[in-house]
């Protein structure tokens, strides 16, 4: 496959954001509205947050946008909204460039931590998150946004991770070079590790109770979108299983440790 050389660039001009506002909609399949529209990005941008968007031959191909944000006292940090990439496109490794972009935005002017949030359900968002980038699942929110609608959500409730990036820890800075560790499920599994969820037949989810102080893996469906699509019934019961198995840990004592690319996360008890 011949590999697309992009540009990516702070964007600000409306006719550029307009193209963004249309990027996301196809990607997210966003049936009635968009899901943010141009005076809002235009507004955005000009009052200091972050819009950017990858080109190739005057082309957009990718972008991404979040706004400033914190608690009082707590320092100021990036929420990270919206990240898409055209599904056509040939520029390899284009999401992880424009989060690249996205941390060298912040560290030049003082941030140093961004936040989103992403579909558990979701496997490969769970590997480039908190593999790929080095990020940290922070907390399970239920149903964040309530129901959604778009072509990716198909109606199911929205359960999400809120993730922090450190951007200058160290293993967010050896991700930011391709170093990066992956868990073994299997190998885990083998030294005493507890599958406490994990697709049985007919793609069922199986629940197990995990063992206090054990460390626990929790998967999830190699393709969530098509079985909403196919099979929402059963999209629910994920839903509501891994809501179960990830987030009752997640509240009691317990953090993610990493999550593999054959959708596996790992649990350890938190020692802090």
């Amino acid at each position: 496959m011949h590999q697309v050389s992009f540009e990516i660039v702070e964007l600000s001009e409306v006719a550029d954001l307009q193209q963004v506002v249309e990027l996301f909609s196809k990607v997210w399949g966003a049936r009635d509205e968009p899901l943010i529209n141009s005076n809002t990005l235009r507004a955005l941008a000009h009052s200091g947050n972050y819009v950017a968007g990858a080109k190739t031959k005057g082309r957009l191909i990718g972008a991404v946008m979040g706004w400033l944000g914190g608690h009082p006292p707590g320092e100021l940090h990036l929420h990270s909204h919206i990240l898409a990439v055209t599904p056509e496109t040939e520029a390899r490794g284009l999401g992880f460039a424009l989060k690249q972009h996205q941390r060298s935005w912040c560290i030049a002017r003082g941030i140093r931590t961004v936040e989103w949030t992403f579909d558990p359900l979701v496997r490969r968002n769970a590997y480039f998150n908190l593999t790929k980038l080095g990020a940290e699942a922070s907390s399970y929110l239920v149903n964040f946004y309530g129901s959604m609608e778009d072509g990716i959500n198909a109606g199911d409730e929205s359960d999400r991770i809120l993730v922090t990036w450190s951007l200058e820890a160290g293993k967010v800075e050896a991700a930011s070079h391709g170093e990066t560790e992956e868990a073994d499920a299997r190998r885990l599994i083998d030294e005493g590790a507890v599958a406490t969820l994990m697709a049985g037949a007919g793609e069922e989810p199986i629940r197990r109770e995990l063992t206090p102080g054990a460390i626990g893996l929790c998967q999830v469906p190699a393709d969530i979108v098509a079985v909403r699509r196919d099979r929402p019934d059963l999209a629910r019961r994920w839903r509501l299983a891994v809501r179960d198995a990830l987030g009752g840990p997640l509240s009691g004592g317990y953090r993610v440790v990493g999550a593999t690319k054959d959708g596996w996360y790992v649990l350890s008890p938190d020692p802090r």
